[in-house]
């Protein structure tokens, strides 16, 4: 469980609560998540197979391909797409399509960066709440 008054760096503000999907891998959208579904896709990712759409994905970055974005965008589109992601990194693939998925369709995804130690603390399934300003709870 994180502490109360923990907050992240935004790299893209906004609020979401949802059911946590902890990976414990990297995903790269791009040949990783069917965007029609929400489900992972990538056979090498330890979660293939998991449904992440309407979740916080918790993981540590993104991996891979700047076509990552588009994926993003369309999932979001087809609102599919996860409700936001905390990360230990920042990743600025995922950023760009948080941002074409608010400019395009006026769904707002948030991106929070967290310190590794906050992030081992959220649990897989358990509820996360992300407020403006990145202000986290729950996990």
């Amino acid at each position: 469980m994180l502490p109360k008054g923990v907050t992240g760096r935004t790299m893209i503000d906004g609020s979401a609560a949802a059911p946590a999907s902890v990976l414990t891998a990297p995903l790269s959208l791009w040949g990783g998540l069917d965007p029609i579904t929400g489900r992972i896709t990538d056979v090498h990712h330890p979660q293939h197979g998991d449904a992440i759409g309407g979740t916080i994905v918790v993981m540590t970055s993104g991996r891979g391909s700047s076509s990552a974005s588009s994926v993003l965008a369309e999932a979001i589109r087809l609102g599919t797409a996860p409700t936001a992601f905390v990360l230990t990194e920042p990743d600025e693939i995922l950023v760009l399509g948080a941002v074409v998925g608010h400019e395009l369709y006026g769904v707002t995804t948030p991106v929070l960066v967290v310190e590794p130690s906050l992030h081992a603390m959220i649990r897989n399934g358990h509820p996360v709440k992300i407020a403006p300003g990145g202000t986290i709870s729950g996990g």
